[in-house]
């Protein structure tokens, strides 16, 4: 045995290393706030959404408070107080809810029938057509097709029937709108319901459920949250009509939407100022209907939102 002292198992820490409350290095405190090189991936993405989003918002936000003449509220007061411009959030609303709420009915069981198929690719594509065409497209062949002197009143007169005014008034807007709107919701619904487990299904049916007691009970529970989005997606969509309102409807008239009040304000009177009052407050509405429609989601059904296969 010698004298010498045994060496440390480890070297010794470097100075300031073992301090008790010593901070850690800037890439670990990053790190334990989920920023590190993963996440700074999505960097490009955060800064093209402020570039096309939130800097055009909030530039068309100040500018709807800088009117032409009177003070920074003149523009909501006259928006508020002429008919003639506040009337379009009850035609706007009047076209958009109806179109939503069939084209998410409507896309349930067709969604339903379509995942049962064997060629539900084939069908899902011939489904999908209108929304590769464009509202501009349907609208112009809605005229060829529905017009006075389309094919369809032709047909009637043949029969000895009058022409049917199916364009240029409500009923031809509803129309472009259902079928330009419906394979949008298609695909999400088809989605959330291929999503939901069989085995779910068959359980209850071994039970002695039977197909309306299955649907209300266990498929209608899982797709609430999804319909919940399907309904704020598609009624955005539907709220910002303009093509379909010009050509299919009435602009002067009973499908006068809020987009024409906002593309007459920038483009016909050239008040930048109030087209951005209109904007803001077509946003509003839209931003109070889908919180309305997230806060009753809840109503339909409370617990876990899962139910997918694995």
């Amino acid at each position: 045995m010698t004298d010498r002292a045994i060496p440390p198992p480890y070297p010794p820490p470097h100075a300031g290393e073992g301090r008790v409350g010593a901070r850690p290095p800037l890439r670990v405190r990053l790190a334990l706030r989920d920023l590190d090189a993963v996440t700074l991936l999505a960097l490009p993405a955060i800064l093209f959404v402020a570039a096309l989003f939130v800097y055009p918002f909030l530039y068309g936000f100040v500018l709807s408070f800088k009117p032409k003449a009177g003070d920074w509220l003149a523009n909501y007061r006259k928006f508020f107080s002429d008919p003639f411009l506040y009337d379009t959030i009850g035609a706007t609303l009047w076209l958009a809810v109806p179109a939503t709420l069939i084209n998410v009915l409507l896309s349930i069981p067709v969604a339903m029938r379509v995942r049962r198929l064997q060629r539900r690719r084939f069908l899902t594509t011939i489904l999908v057509v209108p929304i590769t065409l464009g509202t501009v497209l349907i609208a112009e062949g809605l005229l060829n097709y529905l017009g006075p002197q389309g094919w369809f009143n032709r047909s009637l007169a043949l029969l000895g029937f009058g022409p049917v005014p199916l364009v240029h008034n409500y009923t031809g807007v509803m129309l472009s709108l259902i079928m330009s709107g419906f394979p949008f919701t298609f695909l999400l619904t088809l989605s959330y319901i291929t999503g939901i487990d069989p085995s779910l299904e068959q359980a209850a049916s071994t039970l002695g459920a039977k197909a309306r007691a299955r649907f209300w009970h266990i498929i209608l529970p899982l797709l609430a949250q999804g319909l919940a989005i399907n309904l704020c997606l598609s009624f955005v969509q539907t709220f910002s009509v303009f093509p379909s309102a010009v050509l299919l409807g009435s602009p002067a008239g009973a499908t006068r939407v809020i987009s024409i009040a906002a593309y007459q304000a920038a483009y016909e009177q050239y008040d930048y100022s109030m087209a951005s009052t209109v904007a803001m407050i077509m946003g509003f509405v839209q931003l109070a209907v889908v919180t309305l429609i997230l806060s009753a989601r809840a109503l339909v059904y409370r617990g876990a939102v899962g139910g997918g296969k694995g």
